[in-house]
């Protein structure tokens, strides 16, 4: 079904649309190949994902067993020595890793991507708990962050009165 459907939709598009579909693709791979150069030098690199738009991203992670931070760097432009996204976390305890920032454009998939390898690396280190708080400052996208959450199958309680909440996940 999906097969069908894709060459369906790659029948409808012309040939110039394909031949430019094909140079974008040829120049973020080019991109992709001398960014993770640059980012292998600063972070190890955990993953390639093509996010909701179809681009490329690269990401890569620091783990110091106090802090983890997972980070995502587009690959349509050179490397500027920064990440474009990422999950700032750090180590409670050997079970549990707390979520003390999301940075990084929005609506985009980055948040999606970036909380699966965290996740990921959770498991891997055999963390049982990620959790986070929502604070006074998340209230002008508060609904946002619970859709967020809830995706990603945390529980979410939220206090609207104190304008304060929590987010925890079970990696069991």
């Amino acid at each position: 079904m999906l097969l069908t459907q894709f060459r369906a939709e790659e029948e409808q598009k012309t040939a110039e649309q394909i031949e430019q579909n094909l140079e974008e693709l040829e120049f973020q791979l080019f991109r992709m190949q001398e960014n993770m150069k640059e980012i292998a030098k600063r972070w190890k690199i955990i993953g390639i994902e093509q996010t909701n738009e179809e681009k490329w991203v690269i990401v890569s992670m620091v783990d110091d067993g106090h802090l983890c931070k997972i980070m995502l760097n587009q690959c349509d432009a050179a490397d500027h020595g920064r990440w474009d996204f990422s999950i700032q976390a750090q180590y409670e305890d050997r079970h549990t890793i707390h979520i003390g920032d999301i940075k990084g454009q929005e609506n985009r998939g980055y948040g999606s991507i970036c909380m699966k390898y965290l996740k990921d690396h959770a498991k891997a280190q055999n963390v049982q708990y990620i959790k986070g708080d929502l604070a006074k400052r998340d209230w002008d996208h508060i609904d946002r962050l619970i859709h967020f959450y809830e995706k990603h199958h945390f529980e979410v309680e939220v206090d609207y009165d104190e304008k304060a909440g929590s987010i925890r996940w079970n990696a069991g």
